[in-house]
C-alpha cells in the first residue's frame, strides 16, 4: 500500500472502511478533472510543454499537427493527448503491478481511465481560458498541482511520471514533489527545438530567445504544479503530539481510544513542587484530528492541562511506513 493513504487511521470498521474506499475512487474521479481542464484550456492552447506524461503528450500533440487529417480531424490531424496518455499509461501499470502491488495499480487504473475519460470529453480551446501566457502558467500550475496533490492523497495517481514517483517514494523517503522535477527537466528542454506556434511569435524577435522563453513558460507551470503537490501531501501528513495532565486521565485515554480511534500512552510523572505523583497522557494523531482530541478534553476536564507540538514526521502503526534509509 502506498504510503499516502495512511493520513487516515487504519483502525476501521468494515463499513467505515468501506466508505472510506469509495470516497477515495470519488475523489480520484472527480479529483483529476481540474486536471483535464487545465490542459485543455490553458497548456496546449498556449503550446505549453509542462513536465510528467502531460509534456510528453504535449510534445507529440504539437509534433504531429496536420498529419493525420483524416484520423484525427477534429484535433487538428494530431495525435490527441488522451490517446497517448492511454497507450503510455497501459504500459507504466504493468511495472507499478510488479513493484508496487495490484492495490496501488488497481486505483491507478481508476486513475488513467478518468484522466483520459476527461481529455476525451473536454475540448481543446482555440484560445486560453487565461490570455497571459505566465499568469496561464502560474495559475494552470496551482489548479493542476492541488489537483494531482488530492488524487495522490486517495492512494490514486494520473498515471505517468507519478507512477514512477509513487513508487521510487514506495521504496525511499524522498520529496515526491523532488521526484517529479528530476523527471520533468529533460521533458521541458525539449520545448526549445519544437517549431513555435504562431501564437509565440513576436515580429523581430529572435527565435532563440522566444524558444528560451516557451522554455521558462514549461518551467514556470511545473514549479508551480510540484509546490502545490508537496503543499498538499506535506498538509496531510502533518501529526501532532499531545501531553495531557489530568486527574480524569482515564476517562480522556479511554475517550481517545473509542473515539478518535489513535493508541494512548499513559506515563508516570510526579509534580515537583507538590511531589504528587501524576499521570500523563502521550498521544500522537493527525493534524485533522488534533480538534477532536481538544474537544474530548475539553468536554471531560476543562481544567486539564494540555500541552502539544507539530510533528515533522511520524513512522509506524496508523502512520506512515517506517523506511531504511
Amino acid at each position: 500500500m502506498s504510503r499516502y493513504s495512511r493520513f487516515v487511521n487504519p483502525h476501521l470498521s468494515p463499513r467505515e472502511s468501506r466508505i472510506r474506499t469509495v470516497f477515495e475512487y470519488l475523489s480520484i474521479i472527480i479529483g483529476i478533472a481540474p486536471m483535464a481542464l487545465m490542459v485543455n484550456w490553458v497548456f496546449l492552447p498556449h503550446a505549453f510543454v509542462g513536465g510528467g506524461l502531460t509534456g510528453i503528450c504535449s510534445v507529440i500533440y504539437y509534433v504531429t499537427g496536420g498529419m493525420f487529417p483524416e484520423m484525427f480531424a477534429e484535433y487538428g490531424g494530431a495525435i490527441p493527448v488522451w490517446l497517448t496518455s492511454f497507450v503510455i499509461n497501459a504500459t507504466l501499470l504493468l511495472i507499478a503491478s510488479l513493484t508496487v502491488g495490484w492495490r496501488f495499480c488497481i486505483r491507478t487504473m481508476v486513475g488513467v481511465a478518468a484522466i483520459t475519460v476527461w481529455y476525451r470529453l473536454i475540448p481543446i480551446l482555440q484560445e486560453p481560458i487565461i490570455e497571459d501566457p505566465w499568469v496561464g502558467a502560474i495559475v494552470g500550475g496551482v489548479v493542476f498541482g492541488l489537483s494531482l496533490g488530492c488524487v495522490l492523497a486517495a492512494n490514486g495517481s494520473s498515471g505517468g511520471t507519478d507512477i514512477v514517483a509513487m513508487i521510487v517514494n514506495y521504496y525511499h523517503n524522498i520529496s515526491l514533489g523532488n521526484i517529479m522535477l528530476a523527471c520533468d527537466v529533460l521533458i521541458i528542454a525539449s520545448a526549445f527545438f519544437l517549431p513555435l506556434p504562431a501564437s509565440m511569435q513576436e515580429e523581430g524577435a529572435n527565435p532563440t530567445y522566444l524558444h528560451i522563453k516557451r522554455v521558462l513558460y514549461g518551467v514556470a507551470m511545473t514549479i508551480s504544479y510540484t509546490m502545490a503537490v508537496d503543499w498538499i501531501m506535506s498538509r496531510l501528513h502533518r501529526s501532532v503530539h499531545f501531553l495531557i495532565y489530568s486527574s480524569k486521565y482515564e476517562e480522556i485515554a479511554s475517550a481517545i481510544n473509542t473515539k478518535v480511534n489513535r493508541g494512548v500512552t499513559v506515563l508516570d510523572g510526579t509534580g515537583w513542587y507538590s511531589k504528587h505523583p501524576v499521570k500523563v497522557i502521550s498521544v500522537l494523531v493527525r493534524k485533522p484530528e488534533s480538534s477532536q482530541v481538544f474537544h474530548l478534553v475539553h468536554e471531560i476536564d476543562p481544567d486539564a492541562l494540555v500541552s502539544f507540538a507539530d510533528v515533522s514526521g511520524v513512522f509506524g502503526s496508523g502512520f506512515d511506513k517506517i523506511k531504511a534509509k
